[in-house]
């Protein structure tokens, strides 16, 4: 069957369900996901090579791959609790996030899916807010709805939970770092609840049963600013994790906005530093609105992704004194693929294929913007 580029076909059971188990098997990651089926095809197909890389890789033992049945026990789970699982390249996916570099590759939805599809701002600040700080954060949030955006968030207290409660009657995304089934805190279970009853939705990467832990946090902000055009930190310290919302959306090339505070409050430093270091300044929801207008309202045409980008050839293995000089280019710091290539001599689909063995056998790992390092 043709398929025309950035046309989205409908999944084959067998398929969503093999694409769940890749998604899930050991040391595969979002960008592992997306080359292994670019060079494979299929998940399916990638499934059954799986152990070939990984051993290639250098790993000793066989790589641990999700069984079906337990692929099977969470689709049924998911149903059971009134969610659904969402492919990137199903119609549906939120287009902002499929275009983002590291974009999941599955999200279990819960809600109101339609919301994905909607222009979102990312709203994020301190748990420990200020009156003023929630005053401003529902006058934000209240004003974007309804103009037509999307509120997303993380569903933490403080700043991102008077945004989501100030958004419920427009439409707002709760981005979980667990498992739909592992809500993080728990004081929050009746917004999340409510969320979903009135039109908004939840949304994850993780699988059910998943308990949120710290490293999970940032890969949830990834997920709240890939989904939105811009980013708003209302408050933040300096060692605010907003302020790693923050950086992520300069790395997505999404805005990134900052309310200024006095430099007597420490919930203010951090914003003040954003603005410092060229984050636009916002004091009214009309501020965010001007910048955002031209880009919400700009015809949209098919995002490119990774899954949409031509396939990438990895048909040729590199040979053992190319592999050497590969492994001799990597290091502990981060370095851009095309860097390897260059150093090593041996050409750009022989490296990409080494690297995804690497990967695979757990020695090698993925950094923002393209760059890897190798495991010590």
């Amino acid at each position: 069957m043709s398929v025309s580029p950035g046309e989205r076909i409908p999944l084959s059971g067998a398929e969503r369900l093999a694409r769940l188990r890749l998604i899930r098997s050991e040391n595969v990651g979002p960008a592992t996901f997306h080359a292994l089926l670019k060079r494979f095809g299929t998940a399916s197909d990638a499934l059954l090579h799986l152990p070939y890389l990984a051993a290639k890789g250098g790993t000793r033992r066989r790589i641990t791959i999700c069984p079906s049945e337990a692929a099977e026990a969470e689709l049924t789970r998911l149903e059971r609790f009134g969610a659904r699982l969402l492919c990137h390249d199903e119609p549906g996916y939120p287009q902002a996030l499929r275009a983002a570099d590291g974009a999941p590759p599955l999200l279990s939805v819960m809600g109101e899916p339609a919301c994905l599809t909607k222009p979102g701002v990312a709203i994020v600040g301190s748990r420990n807010a200020s009156a003023a700080g929630h005053r401003l954060t529902r006058m934000f949030a209240g004003e974007l709805g309804a103009a037509g955006y999307v509120v997303v968030s993380g569903l933490a207290r403080g700043i991102d939970t008077a945004a989501h409660e100030a958004a419920l009657g427009s439409g707002t995304v709760g981005v979980f770092a667990g498992g739909l089934d592992r809500p993080y805190p728990p004081q929050n279970k009746p917004l999340m609840r409510r969320i979903v009853d009135e039109g908004g939705c939840l949304v994850t990467e993780m699988p059910f049963g998943w308990e949120p832990r710290a490293v999970d946090f940032p890969r949830r902000n990834r997920i709240v600013v890939g989904l939105s055009l811009a980013v708003l930190v209302v408050e933040a310290s300096l060692r605010s994790g907003s302020l790693i919302s923050a950086r992520l959306g300069g790395e997505l090339g999404r805005l990134v906005f900052a309310v200024p505070g006095s430099p007597l409050e420490a919930r203010s430093a951090g914003t003040n530093a954003l603005l410092k270091d060229g984050a636009h300044l916002a004091t009214e929801t009309a501020d965010l609105i001007q910048a955002l207008d031209p880009m919400a309202h700009r015809p949209r045409s098919a995002a490119a992704s990774a899954a949409d980008l031509p396939v990438l050839e990895m048909d040729r293995e590199a040979d053992a004194g190319e592999r050497e000089r590969i492994i001799r280019a990597l290091g502990v710091a981060p370095v851009s693929i095309e860097d390897v290539a260059a150093h090593s001599g041996v050409e750009p689909s022989a490296v990409h294929l080494t690297l995804l063995e690497l990967e695979l056998a757990g020695r090698l790992e993925r950094q923002p913007g393209g760059r890897v390092l190798l495991l010590p």
